[in-house]
This record gives structure tokens, C-alpha cells and sequence, in this order.
């Protein structure tokens, strides 16, 4: 087994190696401030599960493909504000039904053996229908048909006669090609928000050659109109992104875009490996911190004499932790066990100690504290009351804890984190409860298979929102995600929560074009969850990043959505300019 993990590492280095090049000028001087070429190189603790826009579910996975693939908008990496991609310009009707959407002539897939000559051909708003009509189709791969469900005229229609073998003639009535770059799309109802589906990685184009040449393949067989293109793939090891030469965009000052010659991610396992690669100059970025390392990483910014080495970059995070409940099993379809088990928690000691303070423990909604507008702090969650929880579990007829089964928890490999805060909350649950909690790791693509099929009673997750709304979050909770079986895979809902209320309101807000209105809508739901227990909130996230001195352009947001296209590294006009600016800092004085 040693000798396997020896193999593979050696393995790995090598090929990492290989691609940095022997070449120490390999950056040279673009037009304007702007630095052309280089690598950037990041990792990743866990590895990718689909790289298939269709199936793209987990951020590991988000984080490679967005540099691959485009849809017909996208975000900002400043602000996440909507900014145009393969679509130029676009118009909304007065009541949010019709989206008319205007495409750039010229936008070109990468080359790919799947086309005739294996050149790219030109994308059209033909490509678009029917990537999204093979979106609207039932398929194993396909995990993101809920972006159009009971929102695009036709989808469920269409997704019905293909999981009834005989597919509509007419395909999805409500998409519409009405010229070579003009796309129209016609809702159910008014959804203001629809704009935001569309920066989803489920609405991103790839061609129908790809499909039909690959298949299922098309997992790691990438093939898409964005900045980057696929160089090599090697699973668990690395993955590395080459600058497509063919890309649609330019700079103000005439560059073309991408400035970077490549994206190299490794798959070191470990966080303090990580870290200690990123302090050799090895990557470029290091993306959250080991718990028992923040003290250290942030003291030794803090009290660079000469200026620190590195950047921080700090935000609050659209993400929150939890643990889910699979509510169609016999022990969690009981409330007051759920709430019981909610009350058991101290989620302020879990942040406080385990955490070490980065993050916020999670006693309101599910909707973290990330929206300046949603009124998050009124909302009642769940605070630290062992009392509580015991007299709740005792009122489900487990009193003390007794003939309560002893219980899995299931956890994700990938992170230390993960599993000091599952032992802490191993010990509260006894220590409240007294119940027996054993925590699971398993690989991820394993843990995310079992609770998405209800193979798992209680397991940790998380939720980084796919698009800034509190919509994304509550979503998860809508009962009309709910497969027919048990056996059939849940991706939103794996909870498998059912409540005719909450469904009513939220509903109802995904109607609402008046943003007060249906904020305060989206806050009622939100209520109910909470009330019903729906999930056991554990904290909302807060993203820590490092970054080498030389990274510019690479801003942080609070969904960690990354785009790399106009990433550069500073030149030594730039870099020699910051040098002379540097003056000797004194140590803080400690008294």
C-alpha cells in the first residue's frame, strides 16, 4: 500500500513538474499594466466527481469547469454582478416571462476530434436548445434539471415523455431559436431571479458532436467555449488547463484574453502539505486554512517586519455548513428528535474553539448573513439548551437517551476540519443526549452518492450557493425536488423534507417581482424550516485566502467563484515599483 501512495505522489510531482516549464522568463510584457503568460498553480484537498456541466454538483468540480465552459452570462469575480458572456445584450419583458437573449457572432468551441477536421466550429442559439433541451431530459448524468422545473414553458412536459420513452416532436415550446444568435426563453410565471439560473454551470453550452462522440465520457472529456481548454487529466493527481488561443474576448487595451498560459491544479490531500508548497513558491493560492494553523499563518502576517510575504483575502461567505437528517426514515420523520438534536448543539464553542473563530455559528436561518438585504437576524434558530433537548427527546420516547440506535454520522474525506468539528459534536450529542454518534469518512464521491439515494440517515454537508440569492438556499427545502423513490437520487432535497406550508411561501416568492416583498416571503419559509428542523445548521462559512505577491486580478467574493481569464502575475517593472515603496515596519509593541 505504501509503495502504491509512494508511486502516485512520485507520479504526480512529476507531472506537476513538468508543466512549470525551465523557461524563468516565460511572463513577458503585455499592452497596458498587463503581464501575459505563466502557470498558476492552485490545489485541491478533495478530488473533482464530473467534470459534465450537466453533472457538475460539488465545487471541486465548479472550480475546474468554469475556466472550460460559458454560458449566456456570467458573474463578476469583483461583485457578482451579471455580466454578459456568449450573450452580448439581452432583454426582459415587464412581468419577467420572456428573456430574449442576443448572441456574439464568432464565439467558437475548442478544437476537438468530435468535429469535422477536428476544428471548433462557431457557436449558434441552435447549441443553446439543445443543451438545453438535453437538460430538460431524464438521464442518470443529468443533475440540473431543477433550474428550468416548473419555471421554462414546456420543460416538465418534455422531461415526462422522455422518462416515458416517446420524447415531444416539438421538444422544450417554451426555447426558442428565433434567428442564428437570437435565443428566446419563456417562463411559467414571473421569476425575476431567472437571470441568475443562467449563470448556473447546468446552462453552459458544449456541442452536440461532443455528446454524441463521448458520452458519459464527456465526465472528463471536456470540450467548450471558455478561456481555458483541457491539457491533461490525471484523477487525483492533477488537472491541467491550457490558454485557449481562439477565445472571444479582449482587454481595453487590446490584449486577448486569457493573460495566463496555463491553470495547473495538484490534489495534495493534505492541508498543511498544501500550505507548505504554497510557502516554497510552489502554488500560487491557498484556499481556507488548517484550523490549528490560523493562529500561525495570521501572526506571521501580522508581524512581517519587512512587509508581509503573502495576501490575505477575507470575506463572508454564501455558504453554510450543516448536518442533514433523512426525514423518510423511521428515527428523523420525528420532529422533536430533530429539534432535540438542534438543541444539543453549542454551536458557539464549535466556532469559538474548533474554529478558532473563522466563521459564525449558525443559531438563525438556513440563509447565511452573507445578503445585506435579507433580515437574517430575525429569524429564530436554534440556540445551546441541552435542557430543552433532553425533554424533546424524552417527548419522542427516547428518554435519556434510551433505546435510541446507535447512530453513523457520514463525513466527506478531504478535510481535518470536518472531522474535529464531527468529534466535538459526537461528544455534545452524548454528553446532552446520551446517544451514541460514531462518526463515517468515506470518499466524497461515495458520501455524496449515499445521502443524495438515502442510503445515509445523518451525514454532514454543505451548501456554497450556485447563484447571490436566499433562493439558492432555500431551494433546497421545496418538496417538489423529491424523487418518486427512495432509491432514486435527491441532489436538492437529499433531506427529503416535505412541508405544504413552507412549499406555499416559497412558492409564492418565487412568484414575487417586488424584491421587498419577496425577501420577507423568502424569510417566513426560512422560519418554518427552522421551526420544523428541517436541517441542523452547524455554522456559516467565512473564505480565508492566501495569495503570492504577484497574483493580480484575482478577486475574492463570498461565493468563491473563480475566474481565471484575466488573472495575471506583475511584471518586474510593476513588482521593482512595489519594492521601492516598502518601508521597514517596526514590531508592534505588546504593551
Amino acid at each position: 500500500m505504501r509503495k502504491l501512495i509512494f508511486v502516485a505522489l512520485v507520479s504526480a510531482i512529476t507531472l506537476w513538474s513538468c508543466d512549470q516549464g525551465t523557461d524563468p522568463n516565460r511572463e513577458k510584457p503585455g499592452k497596458g499594466p498587463i503581464t501575459l503568460g505563466g502557470v498558476f498553480r492552485m490545489n485541491e484537498v478533495e478530488d473533482f466527481r464530473n467534470l459534465y456541466p450537466h453533472d457538475v454538483t460539488e465545487v471541486v468540480s465548479h472550480r475546474i469547469t468554469n475556466q472550460i465552459y460559458e454560458g449566456l452570462l456570467k458573474y463578476s469575480q469583483k461583485d457578482l454582478e451579471i455580466i454578459p458572456s456568449i450573450a452580448e445584450s439581452w432583454e426582459v419583458n415587464e412581468d419577467a416571462t420572456k428573456f430574449t437573449f442576443h448572441l456574439r457572432k464568432g464565439v467558437k468551441y475548442h478544437d476537438d476530434p468530435c468535429f469535422d477536421g477536428g476544428k471548433g466550429r462557431e457557436v449558434t442559439a441552435e447549441d443553446f436548445k439543445k443543451c438545453y433541451t438535453l437538460l430538460c431530459t431524464s438521464a442518470p448524468q443529468n443533475q440540473g434539471f431543477w433550474v428550468f422545473k416548473n419555471r421554462v414553458v414546456g420543460a416538465d412536459e418534455y422531461y415526462q415523455s422522455t422518462m416515458d420513452g416517446n420524447p415531444l416532436a416539438e421538444g422544450v415550446t417554451g426555447i426558442k431559436v428565433i434567428d442564428k444568435y437570437t435565443l428566446q426563453i419563456d417562463l411559467e410565471y414571473s421569476f425575476s431571479g431567472f437571470l441568475q439560473i443562467l449563470c448556473t454551470a447546468f446552462t453552459w453550452v458544449f456541442p452536440m458532436e461532443a455528446v454524441e462522440k463521448y458520452g458519459i465520457e464527456m465526465r472528463v472529456h471536456c470540450v467548450g467555449t471558455g478561456p481555458f481548454k483541457v491539457k491533461t487529466i490525471r484523477e487525483g493527481e492533477a488537472v491541467i488547463l491550457s490558454r485557449f488561443e481562439n477565445y472571444w474576448d479582449k482587454d481595453e487595451w487590446g490584449n486577448e484574453i486569457p493573460y495566463l498560459d496555463r491553470i495547473s491544479f495538484s490534489f495534495l490531500k493534505e492541508k498543511k502539505s498544501e500550505l507548505l508548497e504554497f510557502k516554497k513558491g510552489h502554488l500560487d493560492m491557498v484556499f481556507e486554512l488548517p484550523i490549528e494553523m490560523i493562529d500561525e499563518v495570521m501572526g506571521e502576517f501580522a508581524d512581517a517586519i519587512d512587509g508581509p510575504s503573502f495576501e490575505v483575502q477575507v470575506t463572508p461567505a454564501l455558504a453554510l455548513q450543516y448536518y442533514g437528517f433523512q426525514h423518510q426514515s423511521d428515527l428523523f420523520s420525528n420532529k422533536l428528535v430533530r429539534q432535540a438534536f438542534n438543541y444539543a448543539i453549542d454551536r458557539e464553542s464549535i466556532v469559538t474553539y474548533t474554529l478558532q473563530g473563522e466563521g459564525r455559528p449558525a443559531i438563525y436561518g438556513m440563509v447565511p448573513p452573507a445578503f445585506n438585504n435579507y433580515d437574517f437576524e430575525n429569524i429564530d434558530g436554534y440556540n445551546y439548551d441541552p435542557d430543552k433537548a433532553r425533554l424533546l427527546l424524552a417527548e419522542a420516547g427516547y428518554p435519556n437517551g434510551n433505546n435510541f440506535p446507535k447512530l453513523t454520522l457520514s463525513l466527506n474525506s478531504g478535510g481535518s476540519r470536518n472531522v474535529q468539528i464531527a468529534e466535538v459534536i459526537q461528544k455534545q450529542l452524548k454528553e446532552s443526549l446520551n446517544i451514541d454518534v460514531v462518526p463515517d469518512v468515506i470518499p466524497r464521491a461515495q458520501h455524496l452518492d449515499n445521502l443524495e439515494t438515502g442510503k445515509t440517515l445523518f451525514w454532514r454537508t454543505g451548501w456554497i450557493a450556485d447563484y447571490p440569492d436566499p433562493e439558492n438556499f432555500l431551494n433546497l427545502l421545496y418538496s417538489p425536488h423529491i424523487p418518486a423513490k427512495l432509491s432514486d437520487k435527491s441532489y436538492i432535497n437529499s433531506v427529503r423534507y416535505r412541508s405544504a406550508e413552507f412549499d406555499s411561501l416559497f412558492s409564492i416568492a418565487l412568484r414575487e417581482v417586488e424584491e421587498e416583498k419577496r425577501l420577507e416571503l423568502y424569510k417566513q419559509a426560512d422560519q418554518i424550516a427552522m421551526d420544523d428542523a428541517a436541517i441542523m445548521p452547524i455554522y456559516y462559512s467565512e473564505h480565508y485566502r492566501l495569495l503570492q505577491l504577484n497574483v493580480r486580478n484575482f478577486d475574492i467574493n463570498p461565493m468563491e467563484y473563480r475566474d481565471l481569464s484575466r488573472v495575471y502575475f506583475a511584471g518586474e517593472k510593476e513588482k521593482k515599483a512595489k519594492d521601492d515603496e516598502k518601508k521597514p515596519r517596526k514590531r508592534p509593541s505588546k504593551k
